[in-house]
Parts: structure tokens; C-alpha cells; sequence
């Protein structure tokens, strides 16, 4: 699709604003330098950030030989944003102020069963009207972003397809809309990853970066050129319904031998149950108990949870070598619930696995490293969509 005027002055907009982040102040000059852009169109961006009461002036830096320069900063308490994780299995929300600094947390359980479209809204708008209710002092909210798993239509705001609940082009954002009386951008969580890791994470700074959410379900969120990387039909990522076992275990999407049939939360269960039967550390019925006994396990040492954690492995390495041969990327991130509770240990097993794959010069230029982000990355990703949908807004006379 062809972008217009306005979406490019939107995505100049999101990156200039971006270069604020994690900054007291900075100067035009130093957002002209990090973004590329010509010192005249950053004083229009700021100027038009300002009027969206987004950025504001703080003071002054003195300049060697010249006038002082003026210096910006992310006006945090002027509004907030709201970030959602849906998951297959819980709905977490999180109110943001401007800078991204969590306000508000709510946490909701999706039970099994209740994946019907009507419930899983349901659910959603609950958690939104508890942080807005948490978070009643932070001023205006400027927008709900809400990431869904599978393929989502992020313009007409559709889940195209979520293939672990069996849905098909479900009007999301409409039925949200009944219930949430806020701007409302919809997206896709290995997008949201992608983001939050390139502003705030193990990715800021790279050009090319690969994000990997190991959770219930299981994909790639990239990063290329510096850019995010969306492909056509908003769809790119979904390295999970890749082939790993021609003819191997059945998997949600209706394939057989997929990525996500052996490293997501349900194929780590499986591998458990295969190679222990009857094991303690399962729980058949719950996914989050089983994976922090195996994670308890496996810090203590547990020669069980060990091996379970290294036929994961055997699993995983040669999926992100792949992405690595691939994409030659600077760094890979393993990120989302089932990677930050497994943590070091599986990451050990994970960086021996892919040293054996990958090819020598991509594998030894990427580094794999866990998520540093203390929050949801996905809530955080989610909230930056809900930024970006207010940074198209016209500016205010």
C-alpha cells in the first residue's frame, strides 16, 4: 500500500518522539543527528508534538560559540495510554503515562472454554476499566492498544485468524468498541515485542533485530533496517507454523511438525510428559504451574527438569538458527512469559543448541539474550500503538 503525506509525517512524528524516550531532555540538534532528519523539519515535528501536548520545552543547553539550544522532553503527566496482552490463556492490562512508565496493572484469567469472541471482549474490557479506574489521576487516555495472537488486520481491526481458539475474521474492534469508549488500535504481540525491545530493550540501538515469543504460542517479531518489518498482509513473524518435523506433532494450525509444537508451552508439557511420565512437575491442566515447576526445578538443579529443558533445546536451537542463517541479525531476544520464567537456564541450552546449527560467521555476530525488560513487553509494544494512532492526530489550534 502507498503512504500518504500524512503517514509519513506520522512516522517521522513516532521516530523523533522515539529518540525521547529514556532522556531528560534533548536538544533539535540531537534529534536531527539520531533521526537523519533536517534540522528544519525536526523544529516542525517538536513544534507539532508540542501542540499535541506530547513533548514540552525544559530549559536550555548552553552551545560553544552559539545561542543556547533549547531542549525537549516527553511531557509524561499530559495523558496516558493503555497497553493489552491477550493471551491464550490470561488478558493482561497496563496504564501507561506519556513516557511509558507503568501506572496501573490488571490482570485477568481466561479459562478454558471461554474463547467465544463475546467472553474473550468481555474479559478485555473488564481489565481496561480497572486500570482506568487505577489510574484515574493520569489525565486523558489517548488510546487502547490491544495485541491479539495470530494474524490481525491491524487497519480494519479484525482477528483474521487465531488458530489456538479457532477463530475467523472476528470484527474485534467493533465488538470492543461497545464497551470501551476510547480510540482502539489492534495488533499482533510479536509486533508489539519488536517494539517495546527496540525502544526499550535488548534491540535499541540495532539495525536488525529478531524478537522470539516463547509463550502458549510461539513466533518471530522482526526488526530490519531499523524498521519494523510487518510483510504484506501484516502477517510477517509467524515462525511458529514453520516446519521443524516433516510429518511430526500435530500443531493448533492444523499442520503437522511445526516450530510451536515443540517449544511452546503446550509442546514443552508434551516433551515432560514424554520423557517423564507421571511426573510431579506436571500439571495436565495448567500451563503456567507447569512451567514455573519446571523453572523451580531446573534452578535447583533438578536432572528431570534439566532434560527437559535441554530436548526444548534440542528443539529451539536449530528454529533460531534458522532465523539467524536467515536474517543475520545483531542480536535475537527470547521474550514473553514462558522464556522470562525458564530464564538463564533454558538460554544456556538455547546458545549451545544454536552455536551447533547456525553458521559460523551470522552465529558468531548475533548474540541471544533473554528480554531485560521488567514489564509485559507486550503491553508496553501495545501501549507504542496506541501512541502511534495518537501521533496522526492533527494538531490542536
Amino acid at each position: 500500500m502507498k503512504r500518504t503525506s500524512r503517514d509519513i509525517r506520522t512516522a517521522n512524528r513516532y521516530e523523533v518522539l522515539r529518540h525521547c524516550f529514556g532522556r531528560p531532555a534533548v536538544s533539535r540538534r540531537e534529534l536531527a543527528a539520531a533521526t537523519g532528519l533536517s534540522p528544519a523539519t525536526v523544529a516542525t515535528l517538536v513544534g507539532e508534538l508540542a501542540g499535541l501536548g506530547i513533548l514540552t520545552e525544559v530549559g536550555f543547553q548552553d552551545s560553544a560559540g552559539g545561542r543556547p539550544r533549547g531542549l525537549v522532553a516527553v511531557a509524561a503527566g499530559h495523558g496516558a495510554l493503555i497497553g493489552v496482552d491477550v493471551a491464550e490463556t490470561y488478558v493482561h492490562a497496563e496504564l501507561f503515562d506519556l513516557a511509558l512508565t507503568v501506572v496501573a496493572r490488571a490482570d485477568r484469567e481466561l479459562r478454558p472454554g471461554t474463547h467465544r469472541p463475546d467472553q474473550v471482549v468481555a474479559v478485555i474490557a473488564d481489565a481496561v476499566a480497572a486500570v482506568r479506574e487505577q489510574g484515574a489521576g493520569g489525565g486523558r487516555v489517548l488510546g487502547v492498544g490491544v495485541c491479539m495472537p495470530g494474524l490481525v488486520d491491524r487497519r480494519d481491526g479484525v482477528s483474521v485468524y487465531a488458530p489456538n481458539w479457532d477463530w475467523h475474521d472476528v470484527p474485534l474492534r467493533r465488538l470492543l468498541a461497545e464497551h470501551v469508549d476510547l480510540p482502539l488500535y489492534l495488533d499482533n504481540p510479536l509486533r508489539a515485542c519488536t517494539v517495546a525491545e527496540l525502544w526499550f530493550g535488548a534491540a535499541r540501538g540495532c539495525d536488525d533485530a529478531v524478537v522470539v515469543n516463547l509463550g502458549t504460542g510461539v513466533g518471530a517479531g522482526l526488526a530490519l533496517g531499523g524498521a519494523l518489518h510487518r510483510g504484506v498482509t501484516n502477517g510477517a513473524g509467524e515462525w511458529g507454523h514453520t516446519t521443524l518435523v516433516l510429518d511430526g506433532r500435530p500443531c493448533h494450525c492444523g499442520d503437522r511438525g511445526c516450530v510451536e509444537a515443540y517449544v511452546g508451552a503446550p509442546g514443552i508439557m508434551r516433551n515432560l510428559r514424554e520423557l517423564y511420565p507421571g511426573s510431579p512437575l506436571l500439571h495436565p491442566d495448567d500451563q503456567t504451574a507447569t512451567i514455573a515447576a519446571l523453572a523451580d526445578a531446573a534452578a535447583e538443579g533438578s536432572p528431570p527438569a534439566l532434560d527437559v529443558l535441554r530436548e526444548t533445546a534440542r528443539h529451539l536451537g536449530p528454529a533460531v538458527a534458522d532465523l539467524v542463517n536467515l536474517l543475520d541479525p545483531e542480536v535475537v531476544v527470547l521474550s514473553s512469559w514462558v522464556a522470562g520464567r525458564l530464564g538463564g537456564p533454558l538460554l544456556t541450552e538455547v546458545r549451545r543448541a544454536v552455536a551447533r546449527h547456525a553458521l559460523a560467521g551470522p552465529g558468531a555476530a548475533t548474540r541471544i539474550v533473554l528480554s531485560p525488560i521488567p514489564t509485559d513487553p507486550v503491553s508496553l509494544g501495545a501501549a507504542t500503538f496506541a501512541l502511534e494512532g495518537a501521533l496522526a492526530a492533527p494538531v490542536r489550534a
